[in-house]
């Protein structure tokens, strides 16, 4: 959940509602997300940071 959606204003009307969303709240708290498993590569230095972004850039190039 993108943490500006948690700033957001919003008004609940009425018993129907307040139970609608009290609800939903429920429902996402126990609700079991799977951890999704990423590969990274570390970069430690600038030479590896100039070869990765010559990678990147023979990528992007157009022809």
């Amino acid at each position: 959940m993108a943490t500006s959606s948690i700033t957001k204003n919003f008004v609940v009307y009425g018993e129907k509602q307040a139970e609608i969303f009290a609800n939903a709240i429920e429902e996402s708290a126990n609700t079991v997300t799977t951890p999704i498993k990423v590969s990274v590569n570390k970069i430690s230095g600038p030479e590896e940071l100039r070869k990765l972004m010559a990678k990147r850039n023979k990528r992007n190039v157009r022809n």
